[in-house]
């Protein structure tokens, strides 16, 4: 299989992927069977079989992979017919590939094909849930600067918007900052919201930017008039994930967002790098015409 080949066949595939509602990536069984090597619609039927039972094995809902349809064939002079036909994700075709004829090249490169953008998908997906983290770290980390801006403003100083920020701690989550950093593992010198789930992080600053707002908005001044503030919103926002079975002390910690900083910068350089497919026949075809 020659480099033109190859890039025939993953246009190919690229231009035969759909999406459903759900926004859901998926091709048809009998729109790909070719791709694979298959003329014959009962040999591929064949791998789609296993497929089924390897995807069962793994205990997969297979449901969610790989779905039976109904698809009307036009045949001569204006006759239609009704035949079998299957709705395959990503991960579907790849373990369709999987066990298909191992002799067939077009089996071999969708194997290729289909396992790098499972695993492209993947990493996008991971991505995504970090960067969401990341984001929401920051917007926790601006309002407390704003904070920290309207109540030394307000003739309060640093020692006194740690105690402010605290007694927000005790009303959203029942206990003291300490006793959650203890609870969570936090190391002395590092702050409890880089260990906060999202959830958390987001109720966290929610409260937040209510004190900001109602501290302007009713020119408050004084540390007690800010710290009654800052707990009164702390605690509506706790009543209200109690009012949906949440308390926010019991949810488990989250990875360091540090770790999550550094994570994300990784996959930002794979994502740029597997932006350009890469085949093992590329390779093996290019090692063979330097040879």
């Amino acid at each position: 299989m020659d480099k033109q080949e190859i890039s025939l066949l993953k246009s190919k595939f690229d231009e035969l992927a759909h999406v459903d509602e759900s926004g859901v990536e998926y091709w048809s069984a009998r729109e790909i069977m070719t791709l694979f090597g298959y003329n014959r619609w009962e040999n591929f039927y064949n791998a789609i079989t296993k497929a089924l039972a390897s995807i069962q094995n793994a205990q997969i809902d297979v449901k969610y992979h790989l779905r039976e349809v109904t698809k009307m064939l036009t045949l001569g002079k204006n006759a239609t017919r009704s035949v079998k036909d299957f709705e395959l994700t990503r991960y579907a075709c790849y373990i369709v590939a999987q066990n298909g004829d191992p002799r067939k090249e077009e089996i071999a490169f969708a194997q290729s094909y289909f396992a790098q953008q499972t695993r492209k998908q993947e990493l996008i997906e991971e991505h995504m849930k970090n960067l969401q983290r990341l984001e929401n770290r920051d917007k926790l980390r601006a309002s407390e600067k704003q904070l920290s801006k309207n109540i030394y403003e307000r003739g309060v100083d640093d020692a006194g918007f740690g105690r402010i920020r605290s007694a927000g701690d005790c009303a959203l989550f029942g206990r003291s900052t300490q006793s959650m950093k203890e609870r969570y593992g936090v190391t002395k010198g590092r702050p409890l919201a880089d260990f906060l789930p999202n959830l958390t992080i987001a109720a966290k600053n929610l409260a937040t930017e209510m004190t900001n707002y109602n501290t302007e908005a009713k020119d408050l001044y004084g540390e007690p008039s800010i710290t009654h503030e800052h707990v009164q919103n702390n605690s509506t926002i706790r009543n209200m994930l109690g009012e949906r079975g949440i308390k926010p002390e019991n949810l488990p910690p989250a990875e360091d967002i540090k770790k999550v900083e550094r994570r994300v910068k990784s996959n930002e350089k794979k994502l740029a790098k597997d932006s350009c497919f890469k085949s093992e026949y590329v390779l093996v075809d290019a090692e063979k015409q330097d040879e």
